[in-house]
């Protein structure tokens, strides 16, 4: 594991810093108490102590969201957060505030954006490692800025942020193994660990510069124990209009009126928002496309198989749907 990830770890169980290690023949992080983490033959690293009270997405659902995101339609969202962590990282002063990467596009608020028009660096930068410091890990975040993706999926949005920042590392953590295994090959930057949101997280306090959470959950308290002083928290939701298009076409689960009440209310006790910015694209989808953006998300565990295949053989072609998506920006109190 890339030593200025290690450097911000601990041990999930003891708090204690943890070193890699090797367990036979299998390759594995250790604290001074001997807590011991297996590294997978996939490259992530089993940081859950106990068991997790659900396995996250299932490797269909996980198998969806990597073929939806690699054809560029959630690039809105990369484009987003790269734009976001470029500029927290520059009030941490690790990293002098730079023009968004040509790859990427401007998401300003409110923004209608066409897919074609968002295609992120993530999947393929030549380059990834240009930039990076080398030597003896420092301390703080401004040595070396940390990003932890919580709830990373398949760590798509994780590496179209770190191709943004040169200087910065990034770590995906997720309780969905099926995940995992992409996140672990999502930037040459970037780990992977096995972790529960709602358990302690298996980093050191205020070890991250910046921490991302899309569409996922959020524990408020942890969040703040990690984040560094000057560090930022950027939370995407769905906004009110996210796949209107398909909501009654398909019978899907509706954006919930009060989400962004409920997000702000689940950190307020911890953190105070800096800014809110809607992001939205234009997607032209064909049936199958339409379908696999179903299998991807939360609808996957809802739907009726048959119904959802007549209904979809109902659509016209192309099938016009929007994204829309909140992003909000908090930092500790």
């Amino acid at each position: 594991m890339d030593p200025r990830i290690l450097d911000r770890l601990s041990c999930p169980v003891c708090g204690q810093s943890l070193v890699e290690t090797t367990v036979g023949t299998a390759r594995a992080l250790r604290c001074g108490r001997r807590h011991t983490f297996d590294i997978a033959r996939q490259g992530y690293v089993n940081l859950l102590t106990g068991r997790a009270p659900h396995v996250g997405d299932s490797a269909e659902m996980i198998a969806a969201r990597a073929e939806f995101q690699a054809a560029g339609h959630y690039d809105v969202i990369s484009a987003a957060l790269a734009a976001a962590a470029t500029e927290a990282v520059a009030r941490l002063g690790a990293t002098p505030p730079a023009p968004p990467p040509s790859a990427l596009c401007s998401a300003s608020t409110d923004a209608t954006l066409t897919a074609a028009h968002c295609r992120t660096e993530g999947s393929r930068a030549k380059d990834a490692t240009a930039g990076v410091r080398t030597g003896q890990p420092a301390t703080g975040s401004e040595a070396y800025p940390l990003v932890v993706d919580v709830g990373a999926g398949t760590g798509r949005y994780l590496g179209a942020v770190l191709a943004a920042l040169p200087d910065a590392v990034g770590l995906a953590l997720d309780v969905s193994k099926p995940a995992l295994r992409r996140a672990a090959r999502a930037h040459p930057r970037a780990a992977a660990a096995l972790a529960d949101t709602w358990q302690r997280l298996p980093l050191a306090d205020g070890s991250t510069a910046v921490l991302l959470n899309v569409f996922a959950p959020r524990n408020g308290a942890e969040f703040h124990r990690v984040l560094d002083p000057a560090g930022t928290l950027l939370v995407v939701t769905p906004a009110a209009d996210h796949l209107t298009e398909l909501v009654d076409a398909l019978d899907l689960l509706r954006v919930d009126p009060d989400k962004a009440d409920r997000v702000a209310a689940s950190l307020g006790g911890h953190f105070t928002p800096v800014s809110s910015t809607v992001h939205r694209a234009e997607l032209a989808l064909t049936r199958p496309e339409v379908a696999t953006l179903v299998g991807m998300g939360p609808s996957a565990w809802h739907t009726n198989p048959t119904s959802l295949a007549e209904r979809l053989a109902a659509l016209p072609e192309p099938v016009r749907v929007r994204v829309a998506v909140r992003l909000d920006a908090y930092r500790r109190r």
